[in-house]
């Protein structure tokens, strides 16, 4: 299976109304091992939030699955992930799975299992990789890591709840939340991740899914970099293998506008797997009518208030890297709190306003 032409991404775009998604885990949920894991997967919370999510107009919801669920539970890893997409379905909700995930924040392998409580005061700092950044450097491990891929994508190859494969979130990241500031990916997991995620290409297209294949470009230059946006070699080659590109933008609406100009000479679908963070200057009440506008699909960071605390900031010295000021008086991601009401009425009715159904497939058409 060859990647999609730029006609067969134009196609599978203009047959459906604008999206506008979210990514998603329950507020009952540390991250992703606690969203999965048969002990802790919380149904009942789950099925709520994603009510609550339709009613306010979203179309889409993203969230990442976990190697180590199918390394020890297959059966009742893709059970769960059925009944989950069978939910959002219900809701009118597309689902996209992301497979493989290298943003560690908290500092920790992952280990399969009961999760420790969230760090107080601490953005996403349970936050743990998948496979996990050691199993990404170990070459031995890559059998395990293509059945993995290909058994859950044969599993779901025809199933049209799926609007897209997310084949790896921010291959290379290397920051970590937990500790005194931050720091970016070194060049060993960079070069580690980059054979994965290509052969998390090859893998995938051998399975011959209906759904196309897409890795975001997400190393955005900071303010003042001179230089094209995504150039780095992961970048790079996640724009020339993705059938739809999709990318991440924590930034300005003016800053975002120029990434979409950049993106748009590939003449392909275009969505923003993760964005608005009100610190920096991401904010629904603006962006998503730019977003809405350049026909650019968008999910933005978190739903409900809850144990990942991404209603914190990030480190205050990235806050301030991406043109932000540290302001904790503020939520940084998040919509609603854990009553489903909202943390900014107007952020809600303008989702609303813009993904009513008539609203979105006239702007569809205009693209």
């Amino acid at each position: 299976m060859d990647r999609w032409t730029e006609a067969d991404a134009r196609d599978w775009w203009q047959a459906r109304p604008w999206v506008c998604g979210f990514n998603f885990l329950p507020s009952t949920a540390v991250n992703f091992i606690e969203m999965w894991h048969p002990d802790t997967f919380d149904l009942p919370t789950i099925e709520r939030e994603l009510t609550w999510a339709a009613e306010i107009g979203f179309t889409a919801v993203r969230f990442n699955l976990h190697y180590l669920g199918w390394v020890h539970d297959r059966d009742g890893t893709i059970d769960r992930l059925d009944r989950v997409m069978g939910v959002a379905h219900g809701l009118g909700l597309d689902t996209v799975p992301c497979l493989f995930d290298d943003c560690g924040f908290g500092g920790d392998e992952p280990v399969w299992g009961p999760q420790p409580d969230p760090v107080r005061g601490i953005h996403n700092s349970r936050a743990v990789a998948s496979p996990g950044r050691a199993i990404v450097l170990d070459a031995r491990q890559r059998p395990r890591l293509e059945a993995y891929l290909r058994d859950i994508i044969r599993t779901f190859r025809d199933d049209r709840r799926i609007l897209f494969w997310d084949l790896y979130n921010e291959p290379g990241n290397r920051m970590n939340f937990s500790d005194t500031g931050y720091a970016h990916y070194a060049s060993e997991l960079e070069t580690g991740a980059l054979s994965l995620m290509e052969s998390c290409f090859e893998w995938a297209r051998a399975e011959s899914p209906v759904q196309p294949l897409s890795v975001a470009a997400w190393t955005t230059p900071l303010p003042g970099d001179d230089s094209h946006p995504y150039q780095t070699e992961i970048d790079r080659s996640a724009l020339l293998h993705s059938d739809i590109i999709t990318f991440h933008a924590y930034w300005s609406r003016g800053r975002v506008a120029q990434f979409i100009d950049y993106l748009e000479v590939l003449d392909r679908p275009i969505l923003c797997t993760e964005w608005m963070a009100r610190a920096v200057d991401s904010r629904i009440t603006d962006q998503l009518q730019l977003f809405h506008d350049r026909g650019v699909g968008c999910f933005q960071w978190g739903l409900v208030k809850g144990r990942t605390q991404t209603w914190l900031p990030w480190p205050d010295a990235l806050v301030r890297a991406h043109g932000g000021t540290p302001d904790r008086s503020i939520w940084f991601h998040d919509l609603l709190h854990e009553d489903g009401s909202p943390y900014d009425r107007h952020e809600v009715d303008t989702i609303r306003n813009l993904t009513r159904p008539g609203h979105a497939a006239t702007r569809r058409a205009t693209r």
